[in-house]
């Protein structure tokens, strides 16, 4: 599997994406479309970036009961989109369902993946709030362990456990993380962080970042710059 660096689009508006991605007139990225955009434009900014010639991360991180987050998923499967994702606390069932809802009936389906813990959790947090008291790794490598027994392409993690989840899993099984920064940068609200070199070392599939290009003097040289270190 090619390594890919997808940028976290996380713009309040159309006219915010649109003057980001404008820069970007020799190469197309792998761009993720969240909740901020997604909730404020719909699904028509969805269609106009993948008209643009985008491949798209859809992350909305479904979590709800089976039934529901099958439909849903049926609806996102319309979108055209090339890897969206739920939590994987929603357990099996939930991302079975998932999958039937995502299936085309051509059998075509995008790259759908789990979230295990969020890159802003840490040990403490995850005890004192969610009464998780297993230790974050263990926790990860076990939501890992129940999405490819549903069936799932791979997962969300932090890249310090991408190696674990794919010694775990197997080596097809997707990682893909956020909380990617470059060794100059601020690490912003993320917990467990690396570069976009140590990440390619230990075994990424695919890097989200944001702000450390997004917000960029020069985004575009910032973006190459990160392919340079995670893809060549």
């Amino acid at each position: 599997m090619g390594k890919d660096v997808i940028v976290a689009c996380d713009f309040a508006g159309k006219k915010e994406v649109f003057d980001f991605l404008d820069k970007f007139t020799d190469v197309k990225p792998f761009v993720k479309i969240g909740m901020e955009l997604f909730y404020a434009e719909g699904p028509e900014i969805v269609r106009e970036i993948k008209a643009r010639g985008h491949k798209i991360f859809l992350d909305l991180k479904l979590h709800d009961i089976p039934n529901t987050v099958k439909k849903a998923m049926s609806v996102l499967s319309r979108l055209d989109v090339d890897m969206t994702n739920l939590h994987a606390s929603g357990t099996v069932a939930m991302m079975e369902a998932a999958i039937e809802g995502l299936t085309r009936e051509d059998g075509t389906r995008p790259i759908l993946i789990a979230v295990t813990q969020l890159t802003s959790t840490s040990q403490e947090r995850m005890e004192a709030d969610l009464l998780i008291e297993k230790p974050l790794d263990e926790v990860v490598m076990h939501y890992a362990s129940n999405a490819k027994v549903a069936g799932l392409d791979g997962v969300v993690c932090s890249p310090l456990e991408a190696g674990k989840v794919h010694e775990k899993c197997g080596a097809d099984f997707v990682t893909v993380t956020p909380g990617v920064r470059f060794a100059d940068g601020d690490i912003g609200d993320q917990v467990r962080v690396t570069t976009p070199a140590k990440a390619k070392e230990i075994g990424s599939d695919y890097i989200v970042v944001g702000r450390p290009i997004t917000a960029a003097a020069d985004p575009v040289a910032a973006y190459k710059r990160c392919v340079a270190e995670f893809c060549d």
